[in-house]
């Protein structure tokens, strides 16, 4: 099979597109058909070498790839040749086949496609962990978004809006602001104001009325995290999920007793390998919302693995806001009907 191989951590030209073996499931795995792979931020971290968790060398990168089950393990239930599923694997989704757990299986509603899978992968579990479970959200909160125009930050309005908050977006210059309100806001603030630190919190305390931000969800970090715990509620939540800015920042604890306020962190694939059950949990309500009609998971690239490293730099780069996926089932990115 054709794979995207990284023999060494490095840039993103590291990688190559090389011949492999075509996986073999272990009892408790199956094995699928890629037909969608989303290209994610976390994946320039992983083949960067600067992940918490180091794959071993050589690898094949990619989270979350879509596709038809091709074989499953002797002791898999449940799960057949032919399922449509989404497997959420930490590696190896950069391939024509990919090898994942069972447990992380999960089949596909018949009206989603695998590349509206592939968008929804990694980027709307992550979300969902950070408003449901750590942040608690309730209907009414008013939701700040950080980072908003990426993957998760979309993800993070689409379903704040559908559990009833009001949702903020962070910008990072006024052109963004249309983007971010058909991606689900009610309002925009403006991180590339002056004087951020007084500036921002002024933006936010006047689209709630006074009230402030009940949850923060937060994947930048760095000056905006200072901003943005400034204009914090009574009692509210922030939940960080990364540090694309750079600069991981800190706090002084008093702080936190001055307005009743929590700050928690979020590394999603801790819940796969400790609370599947609440994985499930997820991709329930997902399926669900997207069955309904609530989610709206945007446009979509489709790359194929020949032009990984022009995915990769998409997403680096940010010259798009629509979600990148590759598809080994096609030989010219022309050939997407996406």
């Amino acid at each position: 099979m054709k794979a995207i191989v990284f023999e060494k951590f490095g840039p993103i030209d590291a990688g190559k597109l090389a011949e492999c073996a075509r996986p073999e499931p272990s009892k408790n795995e199956v094995v699928i058909e890629v037909h969608a792979a989303p290209v994610n931020y976390v994946d320039l971290v992983v083949t960067a070498g600067k992940y918490q968790f180091a794959p071993p060398l050589p690898f094949i990168p990619g989270k979350g790839p879509a596709g038809i089950v091709s074989s499953v393990g002797s002791e898999v239930a449940g799960i057949h040749v032919g399922d449509r599923i989404l497997g959420m694997a930490e590696t190896g989704g950069y391939a024509e086949f990919a090898r994942i757990p069972a447990k992380d299986c999960f089949k596909l509603p018949q009206s989603m496609s695998f590349a509206e899978a592939g968008a929804l992968s990694l980027a709307y579990d992550t979300a969902w962990f950070a408003l449901r479970d750590r942040a608690r959200i309730a209907a009414g909160d008013n939701l700040l978004v950080l980072g908003s125009t990426g993957a998760v930050g979309r993800a993070a309005m689409q379903l704040g809006r559908a559990m009833g908050a009001k949702v903020i977006a962070a910008i990072s210059s006024p052109a963004r602001a249309e983007a971010a309100r058909l991606a689900g806001a009610d309002a925009v603030v403006d991180l590339s104001v002056d004087d951020l630190r007084e500036n921002f919190r002024k933006q936010v305390f006047d689209v709630t009325d006074g009230h402030g931000a009940d949850v923060i969800i937060d994947m930048l970090a760095g000056d905006p995290f200072d901003a943005a715990i400034r204009a914090i509620a009574w009692r509210g939540r922030m939940v960080i999920v990364g540090f694309a800015s750079g600069r991981i920042p800190t706090v002084k604890i008093n702080y936190l007793m001055l307005k009743n306020m929590e700050i928690s962190g979020l590394q999603v694939s801790d819940y796969r390998k400790k609370r599947p059950d609440m994985m499930l949990e997820c991709y329930r309500e997902l399926f669900q919302l997207f069955e309904d009609g609530k989610l709206d998971l945007g446009k979509f690239v489709e790359l194929p693995l020949a032009e990984f490293a022009d995915a990769m730099r998409m997403v680096e780069q940010r010259t798009t806001l629509d979600r990148v996926v590759l598809n080994p089932k096609i030989t010219d990115s022309r050939q997407s009907t996406q």
